[in-house]
């Protein structure tokens, strides 16, 4: 395919996706809406980026900012803190808040992303302060062949020691389609109709994609990165926790110390752009669902395997592109790479990244490092060789990258 068909085939796309941008754009509205509502309620002031220090007692930047996300995510409390310093740490938080010995941890979406690994104890040596090593048993329940929930492998699982049954939202890196907030809302269902466990979300990714998060379906515990949806492009590092009220109290309790909880906690000046990025954050998710439905229009159409389709809804920032071949996958990322706002001239390479069973792939020419929502791709380089791919602060931008991508996939191809 040449330049000028690949040209002609995005302006094909454009046309066969103008019914899904819509959509996506009505889902923006309604969202923000939602959080410029609760910015008024909470009459959100610039008294309130002001920075604290030391023990942070009574700041009111920070704890309006929980009160808006608990509020936004129709949760009964929240946290959201700058110094959680990724979305693993964040699930750390949530699932030592909640677990105690001999207790059982129930994955109920099949087997959690890589870095959880060695936080459960999977993997790792003992020793090093996982949930297992705390006695903490792990066991799980694996999606059926087409995706859907297995409810009976649930039931058979569930027992009086399970004390948090665990959804992983998106796919991560597995190659399974993403959960809905529907879905969702039916686990938490069939679960607290048989159980008392707490059940838990990594909500990761899926922020803002659909009118409504897991919590409002009845998820005790959401939990995600301030790099991928929620910061909007804006917040530099963080992470949050939303929920009932007594499950985000031991969480609290776990990010500081028990007694403590929330009532410290500089803000340091970190405050503004959380939440200016919150506000961006609707806006900014729907640029990148839209540059991931133009993802999957073009590589569908190279006759790649894309999940989802550009035709399906979608439920969380995340393209699937299955390339069969460790040079395909290491040619997309460059792609993306190249098509970078920051480090456009650097060749990513595959890497042994930390708590990552294979060597991984990632290109992220990001103005904060690591931050999913901006264009970034990554995979690890295990069949299928996967690129999973994220992001584009702006869609005009999100779509140079694609066609980047798409260009020296085909250089290979060739």
């Amino acid at each position: 395919m040449t330049i000028e068909q690949l040209n002609v085939l995005a302006a094909e796309a454009d046309a066969a996706l103008a019914e899904r941008y819509a959509k996506i754009d009505a889902i923006s509205q309604a969202n923000t809406e939602k959080v410029l509502d609760s910015f008024r309620n909470h009459r959100v002031s610039e008294a309130m980026f002001m920075p604290s220090s030391g023990y942070g007692y009574d700041d009111k930047g920070r704890d309006t900012l929980d009160a808006i996300y608990a509020d936004v995510f129709g949760a009964e409390a929240a946290f959201v803190r700058h110094n959680i310093v990724n979305g693993t740490q964040a699930l750390t938080i949530g699932l030592f808040g909640l677990l105690r010995p001999n207790d059982i941890l129930l994955s109920v979406a099949g087997k959690p992303y890589d870095t959880l690994e060695e936080v459960i104890g999977i993997s790792g040596e003992a020793g090093n302060g996982s949930l297992a090593d705390f006695g903490v048993e792990y066991r799980q329940v694996d999606l059926k062949p087409n995706g859907d929930v297995d409810f009976a492998g649930i039931e058979a699982q569930l027992c009086e020691r399970v004390k948090v049954v665990f959804i992983q939202r998106s796919k991560g890196y597995l190659n399974r389609p993403t959960l809905s907030v529907t879905q969702i809302g039916e686990i938490v269902k069939f679960v607290k109709a048989r159980s008392n466990a707490y059940v838990v979300v990594d909500n990761c990714y899926g922020e803002f994609v659909e009118t409504s998060e897991p919590t409002a379906a009845g998820a005790d515990m959401i939990i995600g990165s301030l790099i991928k949806n929620p910061g909007g492009g804006m917040a530099e590092s963080g992470g949050y926790i939303a929920g009932s009220r007594r499950a985000v109290e031991l969480a609290s309790y776990r990010l500081t110390s028990v007694g403590v909880g929330l009532e410290c906690g500089a803000s340091l000046g970190q405050t503004k752009s959380m939440y200016k990025g919150f506000f961006f954050a609707p806006h900014v998710t729907a640029q990148a669902i839209k540059t991931a439905a133009f993802a999957a229009y073009i590589f569908e159409a190279l006759d790649c395997e894309v999940e989802p389709s550009w035709r399906d809804d979608r439920y969380d920032i995340i393209q699937a592109v299955k390339l069969g071949a460790a040079e395909k996958l290491c040619a997309f990322c460059r792609g993306i790479q190249y098509a970078s706002p920051v480090d456009s001239f650097v060749t990513p390479e595959p890497w042994a990244m930390p708590g990552y069973s294979d060597e991984v792939i990632m290109a992220a020419g990001t103005f904060t490092q690591g931050a999913s929502i901006e264009l970034s791709a990554d995979g690890p380089l295990r069949a299928p060789y996967t690129a999973f791919f994220q992001g584009g602060l702006t869609f005009e931008s999100g779509r140079i990258g694609i066609l980047s991508a798409a260009k020296e996939l085909l250089k290979v191809m060739q």
